[in-house]
């Protein structure tokens, strides 16, 4: 199986299984792949349109660094290329980034003045690991703004977008697909928490570095979990591959 094989079933197991969790909204967000390193390299995303349980390897689109569609039928999503052209172009060691609007963490986003807090380890897998955007002005649709959100992702495998959802990053499929599941996660835990009305319990700053560096260093976790979405995937839905 060639590397681009590979990365088209990959990208496209994280959608279909992305809609299997609900983390999709219709037929909008948007998951991308760099082909290779560097601020010049193609990537794959999916068509304007297509619902997240149906998309198929062969149907990813490849963008050159300049925007334009080199392989595949049809145009990505106009905020989609701002976004992600930006962000692979401004940040290439983000070579997969997978943006939702998912309910838990986009509730966070909503909120005055809230954080991710340190109360749950699935939180402490991104203690100190999570970027905000604060300067919602409207759906991306040009290369300023998709610039400022790469400025504010930085070096960080998060970011939250005020008033819209996040962007997940990593440097394979399964990474950034891994976060994108925990932080969900962390995100309900945190807003159940907080629907009780009584005091978060945090985990003080030593234990909770202590944790995310643990989560860090255990073994395989996230290539065993993407590894088994493969696995169900080719069971039940093999058309993913094709």
């Amino acid at each position: 199986m060639g590397d681009e094989t590979r990365a088209r079933e990959d990208l496209a197991a994280a959608f279909r299984w992305a809609a299997r969790l609900g983390l999709n909204e219709a037929v909008s967000n948007h998951f991308s792949l760099a082909l290779c390193d560097g601020p010049e390299a193609p990537f794959l995303i999916q068509p304007s349109g297509r619902h997240f349980s149906r998309v198929r390897a062969s149907e990813l689109l490849k963008i050159g660094p300049e925007g334009g569609v080199l392989a595949g039928d049809g145009q990505p999503d106009p905020t989609a290329l701002h976004i992600h052209g930006s962000i692979h172009r401004g940040v290439p060691a983000a070579r997969c980034m997978l943006h939702t609007h998912m309910p838990y963490a986009t509730a966070l986003t909503c909120l005055q003045g809230v954080d991710l807090e340190p109360i749950s380890q699935n939180a402490l897998r991104f203690y100190e690991r999570v970027a905000w955007d604060e300067d919602f002005g409207g759906m991306a649709l040009d290369d300023d703004e998709g610039a400022r959100l790469a400025r504010a992702l930085a070096d960080k495998p998060v970011l939250f977008m005020g008033n819209h959802g996040v962007t997940v990053a990593g440097r394979d499929v399964a990474e950034a697909f891994d976060r994108l599941y925990f932080l969900e996660k962390a995100c309900e835990a945190q807003v159940l928490a907080m629907s009780t009305g009584r005091e978060l319990r945090r985990v003080d700053p030593a234990t909770a570095r202590l944790t995310r560096d643990q989560w860090e260093a255990y073994p395989d976790g996230p290539e065993n979990h993407f590894a088994e979405i493969r696995a169900i995937l080719d069971e039940d839905s093999p058309g993913y591959r094709d």
